[in-house]
């Protein structure tokens, strides 16, 4: 499992026993099913990791190399980034091995509400609350949903989040995951008294559009970007806006007026800020030592490898952790799940004002922390949600 590789390198830090060790790394339960559609078996999983501070959480995720170690790794990190970002939730995961761009719209929803007839029995509002994660969206959300409903004989908002408006989704849902970001970004270049307003994002998809484009508008310069095809370097500064109509009109960013380099190039481009928002593993040994930024914002999960992480820390650029820096997206998800259990809906307004409150209460614990000690902020963050988990537990 990637998780533990990170985790090897925490527990002589915590001083855990053979049973503490044991109950941090071993998921509660993880669940199998096949799910059949067109005479053809998709693999699927639920894995409930840990629930000690409360109900499993975690998005499920259509993609063609989905397996029980990714999901498995995932929910790990969904039991830590709750902790960190103080919400009274666990951590859980689930996906299907399955490329959704090979199936008709009637045969997504039909796979989807297949997902809930299979696991049906280990979710719900007070037990396990999936969530929209890669290739699922809020129609997928509410297809799952309505089928709880249907199975159980009665409404259950509560049973999923991300999902439309309509069905009970929360406001700001859509930007929670970069709004986070920005707001722990704006802390951090505080503390750390960065001058720079110069950003590069890797990864031009769903929160790193939007992160750019939070980032434009509060007066930093986009100095590149990049899609799984290619990279633009423009020094004097890219409007993310006019990029994003680029990219909806031609699939690509290719035309964006700058320097063409390539997808991973952008990770080394001369910068203040960069933000990784892209896929897992892309900031390496290889190239940790050709960054250029004073501060990475991880919003994808899992970016830097532990060998990059630890030459990062030697040349003194700061990297905020995924499990503090991409959490606005499951607050908000557990902001939902307030407004369900309680028939309430609250205003765009109330939802911002309550996550800015609740990434920064979260920053500044974490920061108070990582100036007692000699570790990186993610050794922190990951020593931190630990005992959280384990106290809960009665196991510290």
């Amino acid at each position: 499992m990637a998780f533990e590789t990170f985790l090897n390198k925490v527990t002589p830090l915590l001083n855990l026993s053979t049973e503490q060790l044991k109950n941090i790394s071993t998921p509660n339960h993880v669940h199998f099913a096949e799910l059949e559609l067109s005479g053809k078996k998709y693999p699927a999983w639920r894995v409930q990791f840990n629930n000690s501070r409360g109900p499993y959480k975690g998005g499920i995720r259509f993609h063609p190399d989905v397996n029980e170690e990714e999901v498995t790794d995932l929910a790990f990190w969904m039991t830590l980034k709750t902790a960190v970002a103080n919400l009274p939730l666990g951590g859980g995961k689930g996906g299907v091995k399955v490329n959704p761009k090979e199936l008709s719209l009637e045969e997504i929803e039909e796979l989807s509400r297949k997902y809930v007839q299979a696991f049906h029995s280990f979710i719900g509002p007070e037990q396990d609350i999936p969530a929209p994660d890669v290739y699922t969206t809020p129609q997928i959300m509410a297809w799952m949903k309505n089928e709880y409903e249907k199975i159980v004989g009665h409404p259950a908002p509560g049973v999923i989040t991300g999902k439309p408006l309509e069905f009970g989704g929360s406001e700001v849902r859509n930007i929670a995951t970069a709004l986070g970001g920005v707001y722990v970004t704006q802390e951090a270049i505080k503390k750390l008294n960065i001058t720079g307003k110069r950003v590069a994002v890797q990864g031009f998809g769903n929160a790193g559009s939007v992160m750019a484009q939070l980032l434009y508008e509060r007066g930093y310069t986009i100095v590149a970007i990049s899609d799984s095809k290619s990279g633009i370097y423009n020094p004097e500064g890219i409007d993310p806006e006019e990029a994003l109509v680029i990219k909806q009109k031609l699939g690509s960013i290719a035309t964006v007026p700058g320097d063409k380099i390539s997808s991973n190039g952008v990770l080394t481009v001369d910068c203040d800020i960069l933000v990784p928002a892209a896929l897992d593993g892309v900031i390496t040994k290889e190239n940790a030592n050709e960054i250029k930024a004073k501060l990475i914002v991880e919003l994808a999960n899992g970016p830097t490898t532990a060998e990059a992480d630890e030459l990062l820390y030697q040349r003194d650029i700061t990297v905020l952790p995924d499990v503090l820096a991409n959490a606005g997206g499951v607050t908000v998800s557990y902001f939902e799940w307030v407004q369900n259990q309680s028939n309430g809906h609250w205003d765009a307004i109330t939802v911002k004002t309550k996550l800015k409150e609740k990434m920064i209460t979260a920053f500044d614990q974490l920061w108070e922390l990582y100036q007692q000690n000699d570790y990186n902020l993610r050794t922190t963050a990951y020593l931190h949600a630990i005992k959280k988990v384990l106290s809960a537990e009665n196991k510290v």
